[in-house]
């Protein structure tokens, strides 16, 4: 397995290069760092994956340096990712030979491209170009390239989950201890949560910082814009619901009702996918569920409702 430290050898060209024969998304997006992390993660495959069901704890890389701000206080921090990708990546390779199938060249002379030799273009014009070096990237005029620009505080039963994207972990600077203590003490007083801007990869986000077991959580959050609004005519029309359908579907809800527990759930497509990968590399048979049957047409709401209580029921006195 690869460690970290052999990771922090290579040039960024190297990780980047086998970053692609990894697939690991939002690769080209990535510094050298996000590519040793994101590397540090797959090396192990599948038997690294499932050789302990515990979380997995923060590495020491920080994958960004900044500071929060609010008001005239700045809290000099690093953001640590929070979750751990641990689907299983596949090498896109020729069926008919098993080659290694390239993705980096050039559309027009068919050749593969250095990395040194990439820049970032926006396309303003059909085939008309302006292109960025990654240093003027890092160098926009706008405050949350460098900092976690607090906005505004506010409650967080205000905030809609849709918005959410990726999760990561503040830590502050030794320096800092006392002023992240003070915002961590003042958010849990006050029961808000901060409202902040910050820019990652070339990409301005909304975020929401809060307090978890005495560490900041910042989640990035798309914008208004980017939210869709579910229009769907089959919805514009309220169907017709009896007081019987209603109170039964309560029930079953009660039923089916309980602490949330992650420990509790584990992801069992991927389980099923590990052992698949092990039984093709020792040759053994491999075991494939029937193709998709048809879902069974119910005709009577209530008579499935009750069933489906009754079903609850059996399975919380075997379990």
């Amino acid at each position: 397995m690869t460690t970290a430290a052999t990771l922090e050898r290579l040039t960024r060209e190297e990780l980047y290069e086998m970053a692609k024969e990894r697939d690991v998304p939002g690769r080209s997006g990535m510094d050298k760092d996000e590519l040793v992390e994101a590397l540090a993660d797959r090396e192990g495959g599948p038997d690294a994956h499932s050789a302990s069901p515990e979380r997995p704890e923060t590495t020491d890389r920080s994958i960004w340096k900044g500071s929060i701000t609010f008001g005239l206080i700045t809290i000099p921090v690093g953001l640590y990712s929070a979750t751990q990708d641990r689907d299983i990546s596949f090498r896109l390779l020729s069926a008919e030979d098993g080659s290694r199938i390239q993705k980096q060249v050039s559309a027009d002379t068919g050749e593969e491209v250095d990395w040194d030799d990439i820049v970032k273009g926006y396309e303003y014009e059909k085939g008309h170009f302006v292109t960025f070096t990654q240093k003027e990237l890092d160098r926009m005029p706008t405050d949350s390239v460098h900092t976690i620009d607090v906005v505004r505080f506010v409650n967080e039963s205000e905030i809609d989950p849709i918005g959410f994207e990726k999760s990561y972990y503040v830590a502050p600077d030794p320096t800092a201890a006392k002023a992240y203590e003070l915002l961590i003490r003042a958010l849990v007083r006050s029961g808000r949560v901060a409202i902040a801007k910050v820019t990652l990869r070339e990409r301005e986000s909304l975020c929401e910082l809060r307090p978890v077991d005495g560490t900041l959580v910042l989640q990035t959050m798309h914008w208004p814009d980017e939210i869709r609004i579910a229009n769907f005519e089959r919805l514009e029309e309220r169907a017709d619901i009896s007081d019987a359908e209603l109170k039964m579907a309560e029930q079953l809800i009660e039923q089916l009702s309980g602490p949330f527990e992650p420990a509790s759930f584990e992801d069992s497509y991927r389980k099923a996918l590990e052992k698949t990968i092990h039984d093709k590399i020792e040759g053994n048979e491999i075991e494939l569920s029937p193709e998709e049957p048809e879902p069974a047409k119910v005709t009577d709401l209530l008579d499935a409702l009750r069933a489906s209580v009754e079903a609850t029921k059996q399975d919380k006195k075997s379990a």
